[in-house]
């Protein structure tokens, strides 16, 4: 009779009713039995979903964990179906009853003591340890080789799937402690030189196993063998050095230095105190992974590189945080799942429950791990310290992943870390464990647009999202690309058969009904929301809710504490206890910004929780204030003299001021967005004087470019709300900024109808300013529409507003525009004349930027006259002074009248160079009408450097812009085209 049929005969053959009981193994081929029967257990699939609910012992298994045992990350599409049907198939192989179906996962119940060969073998251990702390060694020894007899081959052998990997790694790891702990007996029973070669073959199959190594030094030591047990620690640790680059366990070191010092104690057995056996419980408390696991490639990388640095180095942790419902958990157990193999020791699961006031308390984490590790009740301590220490020495010498979810502070995480090699711990929590010392932090984001359209379209279904692809990006869209929010709505629609992707982006579209449209079942984007919300304390959620109402895209910390009327270090403070708590996202030192659906549940508090009337609307209103009185700041310090500052609406409080130009433009064009969004939130709350004056003092931002679109997008707002209030003066205001930006466009016919306007309203509401400053844009706008004598009336008019005013720089602007006039009518002294009193005035000023306009208007001059090289030293002085300013429209400007010069004295090649830069300069800015204009003369320059095909590539494509806005110059260049002929053409663009 063999081993494996002798371990077999006390396994009950008949149940105590007579029928022949069920019995099963798993440590070796998954087999079942009835009686002496062997029962068919049907594919490799099959008998891995038998493994799986054998080793569960009794205990549910749900259908996502089967699916997750069986197939991992890439389970089939009819993975479900797979499942149900081995099911089926097994309950009819076994007895009635067997195989239950429960809360729809499936478990193996009912099932006599010794049924299974795993729970065969460790009762025979605890025996085993039973009968050596009795001193009864020899039973002991015995009981150990009848259990290590079961192993029938590699367990689970043939089954598929990665539980079935992690459960041989398991057993295996099982069955090598056994083997050790009966050589341990050997060993203290006299019996060296036997056990010698046994040791001698273990240690060559895992020669990184230190405590296998550990008893052969002792059994050759008591073999009389000394120099060969020192031969082991040295071929140790050189293979520990070169393979894992550790040294030796202490264990090991102390026994070679005993070793050495021929202690009298090794020679014999010593009879100590046994250890206890802990049988080897693995621990499998990851909780499933959901099956449609989307994206997240560059985190689940970083994250497995920091698990797989665990093995034979300090312990690795990882701490995740982020956002309610951003995918926290779901990440962590994904990554956990694909780091098991890692991990053969197996992997604790907790949530922490960070969410209530005091959450979890660790001692009882502590309790509940040491029970999964295999601790006996009575051996776990009271205090927590204890516990701590306990806990760590169990983990000792394995390697175990901690999964800690939802922790709610550093302090709750520390003692239930690992504190020693090859363990892992991976931590998430919705605030940033920042004092968490040697942890790797890992700020979880939002899904990408294609990530989220991925999960989106596993949850609803491909053939449903194919045809609106479109629609579904808007979904997406509007859930932030949050993975709870996604994951709601198209649970959702998966469910309700007659809705399209278009019926509900169409309900999401609403902002003040998203929140309440993303919730389905128990899940809730806004009650994720909710329970960090809830723990804020009365400062911290007056913060979240005020700061919440801006529309800005984020905003600094000089304009948070203005809206929230506090001084700038408690705002900060403030401020980064909300980001700590990931309420509030840090885009850039002193820069703070919200999820889309978070500042829409900010907004919702704040209508809910208001605790002052009119606080609500008084926050956005001084932020308002302090975007206008800032950038009025950095218009006087751009415009020295301007009178526009005098004739602002006042605010309420003061802006910051900047003595350093460069930094007053930095904060300009940083703030763009954000104050745009104020001004264009002025339409809802009134304040349209307000907004009206602060797009005049940021006139800067759409010349620039950047901004243009949005900026008349404000504009047309501000106008069409003041035109329905009646306010005539923020009309005629609104007007004169949008005759400004046709003019930039090259909308000429439009702008001289805004500009009419403008004059009209500021006659009526004796807006002198707005007048003067309409006047002067219809000049400019009759020049460039070669009404020569209607030009001249409108500046005329407009020197005498501005003078009346005391306006200085707008006498200077007039009179370099009449400049350009006299040019055009032919009276070129004139012109310089009047470009070089305007351009003196600005001197005197100091007004840099307005003085770079007077100096292009006498380069127009000077180039007419023939005074080609002072024209060109203007050109190149202004040029400088507007790529400082970063007005990239009269950049462009510059290098096209740079590039006339050039062509005029003879350069085409610089011409061409100085043409090809303005065409970059002038993308999104200036209009079609100008860049037909530099194409026309970078056509000159290409002819005459004889690229003559590049050449009629620019002048026919100048002539497509021409013919389409019916313009006067498209005769002479199709002249050009049809003569081939390369001669100039003048503007006055």
């Amino acid at each position: 009779m063999d081993d494996v049929s002798r371990a077999l005969e006390h396994r009950p053959v008949t149940s105590p009713d007579g029928p022949a009981a069920l019995r099963f193994s798993v440590l070796g081929p998954v087999r079942a039995w009835r009686g002496t029967e062997q029962l068919s257990t049907g594919s490799p699939q099959q008998r891995g979903l038998l493994a799986a609910l054998l080793l569960r012992e009794g205990r549910t298994a749900t259908a996502a964990e089967l699916i997750d045992a069986l197939w991992g990350d890439e389970p089939p599409s009819q993975g479900l179906a797979a499942v149900r049907t081995y099911a089926s198939r097994l309950r009819k192989a076994l007895d009635p009853g067997v195989l239950v179906s429960e809360s729809g996962g499936y478990a193996i119940r009912g099932l006599p003591d010794g049924a299974l060969d795993l729970a065969t073998v460790r009762d025979l251990a605890e025996r085993a340890e039973r009968a050596r702390h009795g001193g009864e060694l020899s039973r002991a020894r015995d009981l150990l080789r009848r259990a290590l007899a079961l192993w029938d081959g590699e367990p689970l052998s043939g089954v598929p799937g990665p539980y079935a990997e992690a459960q041989r790694s398991r057993l295996e790891e099982w069955r090598l402690q056994l083997i050790e702990f009966r050589l341990d007996m050997e060993l203290e029973q006299g019996h060296h030189a036997e056990a010698v070669s046994e040791l001698t073959s273990l240690t060559a199959v895992h020669p990184l196993r230190e405590r296998l190594r550990e008893l052969l030094m002792l059994a050759l030591y008591r073999s009389g063998r000394q120099a060969e047990a020192l031969a082991v620690y040295a071929d140790t640790r050189r293979l520990l050095a070169d393979e894992l680059g550790v040294d030796p366990r202490p264990v090991l070191t102390e026994l070679q230095r005993r070793i050495l010092q021929a202690d009298p104690a090794l020679a014999e057995p010593s009879a100590p105190e046994p250890e206890s056996l802990v049988v080897p419980v693995r621990p499998a408390q990851l909780p499933a992974t959901v099956p449609d696991f989307t994206g997240r490639v560059p985190y689940m990388e970083e994250l497995g590189e920091v698990l797989a640095s665990a093995n034979g180095q300090v312990m690795a942790v990882s701490a995740l945080s982020g956002i309610a419902g951003v995918g926290k958990t779901t990440l962590a157990v994904h990554v956990a799942h694909r780091a098991r193999r890692e991990f053969p020791d197996g992997q604790l699961y907790v949530d922490l429950q960070g969410q209530r006031a005091t959450g979890a308390e660790p001692e009882t984490v502590l309790g509940s791990f040491l029970r999964a590790l295999g601790t006996p009740d009575a051996a776990i301590p009271d205090s927590l310290e204890d516990r701590a220490a306990l806990y760590r020495s169990v983990l000792d010498g394995r390697r175990v992943l901690v999964l800690l979810d939802n922790a709610r502070e550093a302090a709750q995480v520390r003692p239930l870390l690992p504190g020693t090699e090859g363990c892992a711990a991976l931590i998430t929590s919705r605030g940033h464990l920042g004092d968490l010392a040697g942890a790797r932090l890992v700020d979880v984001d939002v899904l990408s647009p294609e990530e989220a359209l991925h999960l989106f379209t596993r949850i609803v279904g491909r053939e449903r999202v194919d045809g609106e692809r479109a629609a579904a990006l808007d979904v997406v869209a509007a859930c932030g690309f949050l993975p709870l929010a996604i994951r709601i709505a198209a649970t959702r629609l998966a469910v309700r058969r007659t809705w399209t992707v278009s019926v509900l982006a169409a309900k999401l579209a609403d902002e003040r009904r998203r929140l309440d449209e993303l919730q389905s079942g128990d899940l809730a984007v806004e009650a994720a929301f909710e329970l960090v919300y809830g723990q804020l304390e009365g400062a911290q959620a007056r913060a979240f809710r005020l700061l919440g109402l801006t529309d800005g895209p984020d905003i600094s910390l000089s304009a948070a504490a203005s809206m929230l009327d506090l001084p700038v270090e408690d705002t900060e403070e403030l401020l980064e206890t909300l980001v700590d708590t990931s309420l509030v996202e840090s885009a850039a030192p002193g820069r703070y910004r919200y999820h889309d659906l978070l500042r829409l549940y900010a907004r919702a508090c704040a209508e809910r929780d208001e605790e002052l009337p009119g606080e609500r609307a008084a926050a956005p209103s001084r932020l308002l204030d302090f975007y206008l009185a800032t950038a009025a700041g950095v218009y006087a310090l751009e415009r020295p003299g301007d009178r526009l500052i005098e004739h602002l609406e006042p605010t309420a409080g003061d802006g910051l001021c900047f003595t350093n130009r460069s930094e007053a433009l930095d904060w300009l064009f940083g703030e763009a967005r954000a104050l745009l969004s104020a001004a264009h939130q002025a339409v809802d709350t009134g304040e349209l004087r307000k907004a009206a004056d602060l797009l005049l003092v940021v006139r800067d931002l759409a010349e620039s470019g950047s901004e243009f679109m949005r900026y008349e997008s404000v504009v047309t707002a501000l106008l069409g709300a003041a035109a329905a209030t009646g306010d005539e003066r923020t009309e005629g205001r609104t007007r004169a900024a949008l005759a400004h930006l046709h003019f930039l466009a090259g909308r000429f016919r439009e702008a001289d109808h805004e500009a009419r306007e403008a004059v009209r309203l500021g006659g009526s509401t004796g807006d002198s300013w707005t007048m003067s400053d309409a006047l002067n844009s219809r000049g400019v706008i009759a020049l460039y529409q070669n009404r020569h004598e209607d030009g001249e009336t409108h500046l005329s008019r407009a020197i005498e507003c501005f003078r009346a005013l005391g306006d200085r720089p707008g006498e200077a602007a007039v009179l370099c525009n009449l400049s350009r006039t006299y040019l055009a009518t032919g009276r070129t002294a004139s012109a310089i004349a009047l470009a070089r009193q305007g351009i003196e005035i600005y001197d005197a000023m100091g007004s840099s930027v307005r003085g770079a306009n007077g100096r292009y208007a006498l380069a127009l001059a000077l180039t007419r006259s023939g005074e080609l090289d002072s024209a060109s030293d203007c050109l190149h002085e202004a040029l400088d002074i507007f790529r400082e300013g970063r007005q990239k429209l009269w950049e462009g400007m510059t290098l096209f009248r740079l590039a006339e010069v050039d062509l005029a004295a003879q350069r085409p090649a610089q011409a061409a160079a100085n043409a090809e830069t303005a065409l970059i300069a002038l993308g999104g800015i200036g209009g079609e009408w100008r860049r037909a204009h530099v194409l026309t003369v970078l056509g000159h320059a290409l002819s005459a450097l004889g690229q003559t095909g590049r050449a009629l590539a620019s002048w026919n494509e100048a002539l497509d812009v021409y013919e389409r806005l019916h313009a006067p110059e498209a005769e002479a260049v199709r002249t050009l085209l049809l003569d081939g002929h390369p001669g100039r053409t003048h503007s006055v663009a």
